[in-house]
């Protein structure tokens, strides 16, 4: 990997990513993630090399700087949290891949997160308890946190907040997707019946795996 072109590839392929030149300067171009607007890949020109900006666990960023002469301190970054790498042709592409996973991970690693992905695998015709979207965000303490994210859900059309139901199968507010009655409206153009503001639970209601001890 030498070319701008081919980090910011490769950086849209990691899911819901964008590019941006946010400082008018077409030699700042980034890679976002949606929602949280965060960039997790910076990439310039500098002293006649392609420079790319990412995200490191401080416990690695040693290791990166000591494997490769061309892994520096991130220029004009915290230098604690961030590496500069030089695309100089001394780096394995499989590393610098690695690098810019890593980022992404980093970067994407949080509650709120972790919560929206999880409500994008209910599946059509299904619905799922704020519990149960804690649980496979990571914590089953956090069912209160998952209302206040999906109530702050920025892309309702690829978030699919309404098939999300409290533990009683009860649906939320009446203005909380957008109008009375919304919600119920969606989840039965999904084929999920809903009777007195009840969804039932059995029937419609998502059933996680039981996780094995050993």
């Amino acid at each position: 990997m030498k070319t701008r072109e081919e980090a910011l590839a490769y950086g849209l392929t990691f899911p819901h990513t964008y590019t941006e030149a946010p400082f008018h300067d077409e030699n700042w171009q980034l890679v976002r993630v949606k929602g949280s607007k965060k960039a997790f890949l910076w990439t310039y020109e500098r002293n006649g090399y392609i420079c790319l900006n990412v995200k490191v666990d401080p416990q690695w960023r040693d290791l990166w700087r000591a494997a490769y002469p061309s892994v520096i301190p991130g220029y004009h970054q915290n230098k604690e949290h961030w590496n500069t790498i030089i695309l100089d042709g001394t780096v394995p592409e499989k590393e610098i891949r690695r690098m810019i996973a890593e980022s992404y991970d980093l970067i994407t690693d949080s509650p709120t997160m972790r919560i929206y992905e999880a409500v994008r695998k209910i599946p059509k015709g299904r619905v799922a308890t704020y519990g149960q979207i804690a649980e496979m965000a990571g914590d089953r303490k956090m069912a209160r946190a998952v209302g206040s994210a999906l109530h702050k859900n920025p892309d309702p059309e690829g978030i699919p907040c309404y098939r999300v139901v409290n533990a009683k199968g009860e649906l939320s507010g009446e203005f909380a997707f957008g109008g009375a009655g919304a919600q119920a409206r969606l989840l039965e153009e999904d084929g999920v019946t809903v009777k007195d503001g009840r969804v039932d639970l059995e029937k419609f209601g998502i059933t996680l795996p039981c996780k094995t001890l050993v």
